[in-house]
């Protein structure tokens, strides 16, 4: 059997069920300035997910990545997300633009 490269984040316990299994895995700790790349991918590779298959598991996955990344890196979206919606709105009209002539 080979070796399939993953290379991403994965939850906490990933490595412990991989071996309780019975396979083996390698791993490491990232690097402060490596786990905002690799928690960034994360968020895309959810967000994917959720579009392949929207579900509640899915949204919980990408939420969970969102979570982490407020509690731990120091993002607050509320604040932000306060004034953009005050000046641009938000989605409840489900508007999908079309086009605009320059």
């Amino acid at each position: 059997m080979g070796k399939k490269h993953y290379r991403k984040l994965v939850r906490d316990r990933i490595p412990d069920l991989i071996e309780a299994s019975g396979k083996k895995c390698k791993w490491h700790s990232a690097t402060d300035k490596g786990f905002k790349t690799y928690l960034a991918k994360k968020l895309v590779e959810e967000a994917k997910e959720f579009q392949e298959n929207p579900s509640n598991e899915e949204l919980a996955d990408v939420y969970e990545v969102l979570m982490y990344i407020q509690e731990h890196m120091g993002f607050y979206p509320y604040g932000p997300m306060g004034k953009k919606a005050s000046e641009k709105g938000r989605f409840d009209d489900r508007i999908i633009l079309e086009w605009v002539e320059e």
